[in-house]
């Protein structure tokens, strides 16, 4: 029995040492279990890290008082605008490269890396120069008072600045999920996030050489590491061992390749904006009760990101392996990884579920015991942890269609569940029935359940199989 045990201890090593270094998976072959774990566990790490960075962020912002954790929050809402299309082109890019390393056409998935990036440099660029020039006046149209404006325009300033960052880190690690390499993807976020996690209490408090800059302290830190994490990216794409090699010829323009990337980039981006407008109108609703509404509701998204972060990664699994197996004509393999993926990513977040409604306020007392902050977050935990069931069929089934390159229905998806359910739902609740922040939060439970049944509708009709990237 110990020599069994042994051999099963020793194959699990094994596998978790291949999923973290990065696998030759051929992902149009094998075991669909084995394809979504060795996909899904460095994503995982990715995403974790992603959101354990919000959560220590969180953690040393908050001791600067409302004011500034509001900042933060209300700053984010606005990140989330950038996020849209650097997540519109992330998802073009990884629709493509995983359709061309399913058809073992590796100069073209290269070609369409090296057109992302150009794009993504420009956006990046163009973003970053409004934000700095604008960045108080944006934190005004989110609704934050005279006080939030004063504490966090120096953040908003140099994090908006950096947009170029943000776009190329989550563009190119699209890049490396689409060719299925996502430890590529994996280290870069734990490089970025460890240094701006080091950083931040040295810029926030002045530790050491370092100057106190406050609340801008953790722009600085966030800024730093993220440029650092698309350094490392880059080297990794022209210098490393990429499953895809770029040259100086795949930055040159090609026309063609560009065009079908913009075209399924921008529907990409308008759903994603769909998604993120949602948000930021969720924000400005929740604004109308006041600081420590706002700084509450930052609060609990952060621990709900820490959970639903890690969940991304199964879902994200599920978009390569659609993307590759159409690209290897194998459509029906296809399918069978999203029913595979769903149901793990649902039984995974039933889990959490339970862990966030029972243990909501010691989650919460982590972080804060502002005696007017963290009732308000523990309210948000327990109304939205009541659908995360549901949410995880809704990623898997977006990411889906995305995989495929059919960013038209989760578009339609989103506009419809967001835009004509949530927004509406949410201000009604909170305003007309006198819900408070608690109506945005059910609304938030209601529209995102909604969008996975109509999500797994539509996936059941098939039609996101004749997809063209």
């Amino acid at each position: 029995m110990q020599v069994i045990e042994k051999r099963a201890f020793a194959r699990q090593r094994n596998f978790l040492r291949e999923a973290l270094a990065g696998s030759d998976q051929d992902y149009t072959e094998g075991s669909l279990s084995r394809g979504i774990a060795l996909l899904a566990i460095p994503t995982m790490l990715e995403m974790a890290m992603e959101s354990t960075f919000g959560v220590v962020d969180a953690f040393w912002v908050a001791r600067l008082g409302a004011d500034s954790l509001a900042a933060v929050g209300l700053t984010e809402g606005l990140v989330v605008l950038v996020f849209s299309i650097a997540l519109g082109l992330s998802m073009a890019a990884t629709a493509t490269v995983a359709r061309r390393i399913g058809e073992k056409d590796r100069e073209g998935a290269a070609t369409a890396a090296g057109q992302a990036i150009v794009c993504g440099a420009a956006v990046g660029i163009a973003t970053g120069l409004a934000g700095v020039f604008l960045a108080a006046r944006l934190l005004g149209l989110m609704g934050a008072p005279a006080s939030v404006i004063h504490a966090g325009s120096g953040y908003a300033r140099i994090v908006l600045g950096g947009n170029v960052a943000i776009v190329l880190l989550f563009l190119i690690n699209g890049v490396f999920r689409g060719s299925g390499d996502a430890a590529a993807a994996m280290r870069t976020l734990w490089l970025a996030n460890l240094i701006n996690m080091a950083l931040d209490p040295c810029f926030i408090y002045g530790f050491a050489f370092f100057p106190r800059l406050g609340v801008t302290g953790a722009a600085v830190a966030t800024t730093i590491g993220r440029s650092i994490g698309v350094v490392y990216q880059l080297a990794v794409l022209f210098r490393g061992k990429s499953r895809v090699r770029l040259a100086l010829r795949h930055v040159r323009p090609d026309w063609p390749v560009m065009g079908r990337l913009l075209r399924v980039g921008s529907t990409a981006m308008l759903q994603y904006f769909i998604s993120t407008a949602s948000w930021v109108s969720l924000a400005r609703i929740n604004a109308l009760f006041g600081s420590a509404a706002i700084a509450g509701y930052t609060l609990a998204l952060r621990i709900i990101l820490f959970a639903l972060m890690p969940s991304w990664g199964i879902a994200s699994a599920a978009a390569t392996l659609v993307g590759q197996n159409l690209g290897a004509r194998r459509p029906e393999r296809s399918e069978r990884a999203v029913w595979v993926a769903g149901i793990y990513n649902m039984s995974f977040l039933a889990a959490v579920a339970v862990c966030f409604f029972s243990a909501a306020r010691p989650l919460v007392g982590l972080f804060t015991t502002d005696a007017a902050v963290a009732p308000v977050a523990v309210a948000c935990l327990r109304y939205v942890s009541l659908g995360y069931p549901f949410y995880a069929w809704g990623m898997i089934m977006e990411q889906a269609f995305n995989g495929a390159g059919d960013t038209v229905t989760p578009t339609w998806m989103n506009f419809f569940c967001y835009w004509l359910l949530q927004i509406p739902l949410a201000w009604l609740l909170a305003d007309r029935a006198g819900l408070g922040p608690r109506g945005v939060y059910l609304a938030i439970c209601i529209a995102e359940s909604v969008l996975a049944v109509v999500g797994i509708v539509w996936f059941r009709r098939g039609r996101w199989k004749a997809a063209k990237v």
